[in-house]
């Protein structure tokens, strides 16, 4: 994982927007949540993952151990997204 620069200032008038109430917000370029806007919603859960062993060369997970603590996450998310290439690269 890359380091967030934290030399960067914020142009955001925090203090200003804490103190605002919920009244004084403007939603007019906001669209409405209405029933139409939900009648195609459909609710997605990760599906839970596994515990398996598997093999991998040392420099590879080397590699990944030195991006961060979830590695493993991003290990799984690395595949996710070779999987689903590969399955709309099938379908062509």
């Amino acid at each position: 994982m890359k380091v967030k620069n934290s030399k960067r200032q914020s142009k955001t008038d925090w203090d200003r927007l804490n103190a605002m109430s919920d009244d004084e917000i403007d939603y007019s370029d906001i669209p409405k949540l209405d029933e139409t806007f939900w009648s195609n919603a459909t609710l997605c859960t990760p599906s839970r993952p596994h515990n398996i062993s598997i093999l991998i060369d040392k420099d590879i997970l080397e590699w990944f151990k030195s991006q961060g603590p979830m590695y493993q996450a991003h290990v799984n998310d690395v595949l996710r997204r070779y999987m689903e290439s590969q399955k709309s690269y099938l379908r062509t």
